[in-house]
């Protein structure tokens, strides 16, 4: 067993991020079948619709990913499920040739992996304020 749980946080022997990834984006999609009659509720407005999915399945995946050390298969990961879900939301396949810039733009939803990328960058701002003091 290379893995185990701590805090409600998955983590590795090696020390990389594929488990708590896994684990984050396994959740994401828990909470996004919790939702699904709101998401693809046509009588909501697609801003309502990405707020709801902002606010409680994004976040729900991004929960402790301040700490991990992401590598680009991660943010893979974590994009392919962004996607899919935004796609079951807006009822869009792949062939049908809509970019994910412009399903996310509709919804008022930002890439998953910039949202990562800030929260990162506030933790450690936060990290650095407080050894200042």
């Amino acid at each position: 067993m290379n893995t185990f749980c701590y805090l409600g946080e998955m983590s590795s022997v090696d020390g990389d991020a594929d488990a708590a990834v896994e684990a984050r984006i396994r959740i994401g999609w828990n909470k996004f079948r919790q939702f699904v009659p709101l998401l693809t509720n046509r009588d909501i407005s697609l801003i309502r619709r990405g707020r709801l999915y902002s606010s409680c399945v994004e976040s729900s995946m991004l929960h402790g990913s301040e700490t991990w050390p992401v590598r680009k298969e991660n943010e893979v990961a974590l994009q392919r499920a962004e996607m899919r879900m935004v796609r079951w939301m807006r009822n869009v396949k792949v062939t049908d040739r809509v970019s994910s810039k412009e399903l996310r733009e509709r919804l008022g939803i930002d890439d998953i992996i910039l949202i990562l990328q800030q929260n990162r960058l506030r933790w450690y701002m936060a990290c650095v304020a407080k050894r200042r003091h």
